[in-house]
């Protein structure tokens, strides 16, 4: 395997539909995080929707994006963030709600409006928040995209696995697994490195 390449495929595979889900969830929740946060009356209507998504077992939302998607690489990236995404929307709006009040009152003595609060109070001061939840979705999606891998892929280290299991080749489990502990570490240390850079303005 190692002859041929085809393991560099895998792990790349595997690290581009992760990177692909992460950048759509950490976007896609921030902006449904300020949707929420601006309007209450959406925030009330939507938040329980959210709650019951997200208690939902993620193993069993893979299985129906495949039937409903197909077997693609698209259907491996949204079954990466389904794992991921409603925890992370409830948790930024849970942060935004959060922020220090009286900030907020001085914009608007201030004669600032609802808009120069968001940019100039509550997103600054959402910025560890927003790292924070980096943190745990750089693994939900990894994991994510294992278990659409596992279900319907061709490639990546989910296929691998899956596949060596199949054909009793241990080895090749081993190595499967031992490269996806590696392969966390070194995402999780690059949110790290990104955090320490990013706080220092804060």
């Amino acid at each position: 395997m190692l002859k041929n390449r085809s393991l560099f495929l895998h792990i790349g595979i595997t690290l581009y539909e992760t990177f692909i889900s992460f950048i759509l969830v950490i976007l896609l929740s921030i902006l449904a995080a300020i949707l929420l946060w601006y309007s209450k009356k959406l925030s009330e209507i939507l938040e329980p929707y959210l709650v019951v998504l997200n208690s939902l077992p993620k193993s069993a939302l893979a299985p129906l994006l495949i039937v409903w998607l197909g077997a693609t690489s698209k259907t491996i990236i949204i079954a990466g963030m389904s794992v991921a995404i409603f925890g992370s929307i409830l948790n930024l709006y849970t942060a935004f709600i959060n922020v220090d009040q009286e900030k907020i009152k001085l914009i608007y003595t201030l004669h600032g409006n609802r808009r120069h609060a968001l940019t100039k109070v509550v997103l600054p001061s959402s910025v560890p928040a927003i790292i924070s939840n980096m943190k745990v979705n750089i693994g939900l999606c990894l994991v994510g995209v294992i278990i659409g891998e596992f279900l319907a892929a061709k490639s990546g280290l989910g296929y691998l696995i899956i596949y060596s299991s199949q054909v009793f080749k241990m080895d090749w489990l081993l190595m499967s697994i031992i490269l996806l502990c590696i392969m966390a570490m070194g995402l999780y240390a690059l949110i790290n490195v990104v955090e320490k850079r990013v706080l220092k303005k804060y």
